[in-house]
């Protein structure tokens, strides 16, 4: 017989999933479906003949599309896997079949096999990490001329290098997040329970209703 003082210990909690997503594609995402959904509900309620029902075929085409391209992508990042939702497809790897994260024009994830996925849901922002090295270059400028006290020995190197644009980050936040995921991935690859296969899955609540609408939109326009 089991008693009290043997009980077996509780199971420990799983972390959440920390989940990066674009504020400005959410933004972009939510006035473009209101843009759509005014202009369509309009030429419902108000058009004639055949404007009815191009107004509902270009919904059904476009909504699944916005949604696609801006509301949809995440990206996961769990302990023991990372999940990429892209528009179409979602790509489950666990972190020991990730061999690496990339980033330059676009940021991707190169699995083991060879394969790469782009990361939809973190992109790159040029303009960014033009800012981000600008402070980097006045920070190392300011710290060698702390060193070598310019200006006379007075030390006042960086004080009058300094401008309004030195406060911020030294990185762009895309390049941030992909440091922070290589950490994990490091971290968490040799893990017993972060080893598994790779697996997609396409998007068919997203595909399904956009083919029916472009469908629908080309019978409508060639019947004139």
């Amino acid at each position: 017989m089991t008693t009290p003082d043997h009980q077996s210990p509780e199971p420990r909690p799983t972390a959440k999933d920390v989940i990066y997503r674009s504020p400005m594609a959410l933004v972009a995402g939510v006035l473009l479906l209101a843009l759509a959904c005014w202009l369509g509900f309009d030429a419902l309620v108000r058009g004639h003949g055949r404007t009815p029902w191009l107004a509902l075929a270009a919904l059904i085409l476009a909504v699944p599309l916005v949604v696609a391209f801006t509301l949809r992508p995440a990206v996961f990042s769990g302990e023991d896997r990372l999940r990429v939702r892209n528009p179409f497809r979602s790509v489950t790897l666990p972190w020991g079949e990730v061999a690496s994260l990339r980033s330059g024009y676009t940021n991707e994830v190169v699995a083991n096999s060879g394969d790469k996925y782009q990361l939809w849901a973190i992109p790159v922002s040029l303009r960014a990490r033009k800012k981000a090295a600008r402070r980097q270059a006045r920070v190392d400028a300011a710290a060698r001329g702390g060193r070598s006290g310019g200006f006379g020995g007075l030390g006042l190197g960086g004080v009058l290098g300094g401008t309004g644009d030195d406060d911020g980050p030294t990185r762009a936040e895309s390049d941030q997040i992909i440091a922070d995921l290589r950490a994990t991935a490091e971290r968490r690859g040799p893990a017993g329970t972060a080893q598994g296969d790779v697996t997609v899955r396409w998007a068919y609540e997203v595909i399904a209703p956009a083919v029916a609408g472009a469908v629908l939109l080309v019978v409508l326009l060639a019947v004139g």
